[in-house]
């Protein structure tokens, strides 16, 4: 009897150890991952970045809403308080979109896996140890590219042959910026162009940059990567046409709003590939075993508009070479 009351006994511990085990498991497997996507600037500013960010997620089966939850915020300063919020409710990835955010972001968990989709020198921002080897639990992509800031002289030396004073804008504060301007020098000493530093740090100072940047003889301009430039571009557009600047901006929304001409990295592809880092996290792939990836897609962008507003006739055989011309 004893006996028969002893196997009843163990039998109902197993039944309810079985249950609590396998609803665990039910709350596990139906729990929806939670993203924190932190971005420096304005909704309008990622329109076209979230998009492809997005995109990227629904390639991989994932549905907004569905199997994945987003959580979207921007700002352009006091990150910390909106990553405390992501870290008190228990994201299980945080996206940021620029430096700063991914900082804030870095000194706030050591924890949390923290996607960068688009940052400059994550090395020398020290988001990463190396690009190799990113370390603890940061990873993602870099916007920095060997030439380009070469290239970017190049392309306005094609447009103004005689051209033989070009500016450019800077953000001192950000770490990605000493490393292209000492390319920009390299490019221009071989072009026989002189280089003015615009440094800036805040949207005031857009203007008086650029028209000392007239008075001193600049006949272009270069602007230079930076979270605060995007945030504003709009006003940037507006003051370098006005200012009859042959221009040549990092990214081709810049152009899309106005803009004479774009080269640089494709943004939206660095968002979508940002989302395969999310998902090989959410698969269990550990951060520190992911490597930062350099950009592998870029664009050439004109705006005959724009250039027609400035007085500016673009050459066939740079217009042959552009990947959009807007007309």
């Amino acid at each position: 009897m004893k006996s028969s009351l002893g196997t009843l006994l163990l039998w109902l511990l197993t039944i309810v150890l079985l249950t609590i085990v396998s609803s665990a498991d039910a709350q596990q497997a139906g729990r929806v991952p939670q993203i924190g996507f932190l971005a420096f600037g304005s909704p309008s500013s990622y329109v076209a970045r979230v998009a492809a960010f997005r995109g990227g997620l629904r390639e991989l089966g994932y549905i907004e809403g569905r199997n994945i939850q987003i959580d979207y915020r921007y700002a352009e300063r006091d990150f910390n308080q909106i990553v405390a919020d992501m870290i008190r409710r228990h994201v299980d990835v945080i996206v940021a979109g620029g430096t700063p955010p991914a900082r804030a972001a870095k000194n706030a968990t050591k924890t949390i896996p923290i996607v960068v989709a688009v940052a400059g020198d994550t090395v020398g921002a020290g988001l990463v140890a190396s690009l190799a080897h990113p370390g603890r639990n940061v990873t993602g992509l870099t916007t920095v590219a060997p030439d380009l800031s070469g290239k970017r002289l190049e392309v306005i030396k094609d447009v103004l042959p005689k051209v033989s004073s070009v500016a450019i804008l800077t953000k001192p504060s950000n770490a990605s910026h000493p490393p292209q301007i000492q390319e920009s020098e390299l490019a221009g000493q071989a072009l026989g162009v002189k280089l003015q530093i615009l440094d800036v740090e805040k949207p005031d100072d857009f203007e008086s940059a650029i028209e000392a940047s007239r008075r001193e003889g600049a006949e272009a301009l270069i602007v230079l990567p930076e979270g605060l430039f995007t945030g504003h571009r709009r006003r940037l557009v507006d003051l370098t046409n006005k200012s009859k600047l042959a221009t040549v901006f990092y990214d081709q929304e810049f152009v899309d709003a106005g803009g004479l001409m774009s080269y640089g990295v494709s943004y939206p592809d660095l968002f979508r590939r940002a989302a395969v880092y999310v998902h090989k996290i959410l698969q269990g792939t550990k951060p520190a075993d992911l490597p930062v990836e350099q950009p592998t897609k870029f664009e050439f962008v004109i705006n005959l508009k724009t250039a027609k507003q400035i007085g500016l006739t673009i050459p066939p055989n740079v217009l042959a070479r552009a990947d959009k011309v807007i007309r």
